[in-house]
């Protein structure tokens, strides 16, 4: 099975270049980070898959600011997943 992969070109602001950096694995490429992180996100916004951290009645404060919110996020993150 052969796996087709899109290039696409995006404007990143530098706060989430760091990020990425900050969050990439070792001797994983920046674009395989931004993807990886990509889908993490994506699952977690469209229930797609449920973030490690969240439990019956747990998870972030959705209050506040929002890289307050997602730092934690990917703080607690399980990276295998």
């Amino acid at each position: 099975m052969e796996l087709t992969i899109a290039r696409r070109t995006v404007s990143l602001p530098q706060s989430t270049i760091d990020r990425v950096e900050r969050l990439r694995r070792k001797d994983e490429s920046f674009s395989a980070a931004v993807a990886r992180l990509l889908e993490a996100g994506a699952g977690a916004v469209d229930g797609y898959a449920m973030p490690g951290y969240v439990g019956i009645a747990g998870g972030p404060p959705l209050e506040g600011d929002v890289e307050e919110v997602l730092d934690e996020i990917f703080r607690n993150a399980d990276p295998n997943d």
